[in-house]
């Protein structure tokens, strides 16, 4: 099934709300957690790295980013009557911020809802925003979006590449920096990646192995289903396979 000029400019426009709509939200976030430390008179840079050190930061700035592209380049299609299917390149981003949302909103909601975090006051509809609406926003779009095509099945690979990173990055700063806020003599963005977090069971870096791996396969279970998702799509819609085989 083909998609006309007027669904492609609807959900174009629905890409571009959706972004300014978590651009709003994470702004909102860093404008009272910097503020915050600026009037406590904490290190400004460090509790700078340290909000864009969240997973949550990092998913939602890259949803923004891929949301407006996506947007952009839907706009600019729109005219071909769902003869061309988006660029390899913006499929495999969408496939990412897809899974890294929908991992954020899962992880959240069952693991750190109820927790309060050491990033400065929390404000309730951008907290929303980030951990329940923008993943629902991304979900919706791998459902509906006009001109979704098939990726191949190694593309789940590439989606690991950045939690990975995250993870390795994450576990070698902690216990590098301060936390401005309580003092402490190490920083994690999440309470189950601190190996000295006496919750964890078992204790030190067996528990926070537990959590990466357990949290690596709901990334890898989520990537798969983005993609079969995806592939299902396509086949639907009569749009050839053309990231790459598989």
């Amino acid at each position: 099934m083909t998609s006309s000029p007027v669904r492609a400019t609807t959900w174009a426009v629905v890409r571009l709300a959706s972004a300014a709509l978590i651009l709003a939200a994470v702004l909102a976030q860093a404008r009272v957690t910097l503020g915050g430390a600026a009037d406590a008179g904490r290190d400004l840079g460090l509790t700078t790295v340290n909000f864009f050190s969240f997973f949550t930061i990092l998913s939602n700035v890259g949803s923004v980013v891929v949301l407006t592209w996506a947007g952009a380049w839907l706009l600019r299609a729109r005219g071909d009557h769902g003869a061309r299917r988006e660029p390899p390149a913006l499929a495999v981003a969408l496939a990412c911020v897809t899974t890294y949302m929908v991992v954020t909103g899962v992880v959240y909601n069952t693991l750190l809802r109820g927790i309060e975090l050491p990033q400065g006051t929390t404000v309730a509809w951008s907290n929303e925003v980030l951990h329940v609406v923008g993943p629902v926003l991304l979900v919706l779009d791998l459902v509906l979006a006009p001109r979704r095509g098939g990726l191949a099945w190694r593309a789940v690979g590439t989606v690991l590449v950045v939690p990975v990173v995250w993870v390795a990055y994450t576990l070698v700063r902690g216990p590098l920096v301060p936390n401005p806020v309580t003092g402490a003599d190490r920083w994690y963005p999440y309470p189950f990646l601190d190996p000295e977090n006496p919750a964890l069971t078992p204790p030190g870096y067996a528990g926070v192995s537990l959590y990466v791996v357990g949290i690596a396969l709901v990334i890898g279970a989520t990537a798969a289903g983005v993609v079969a998702v995806g592939r299902a799509r396509g086949l639907a819609d009569g749009i050839p396979e053309r990231v790459a085989g598989g």
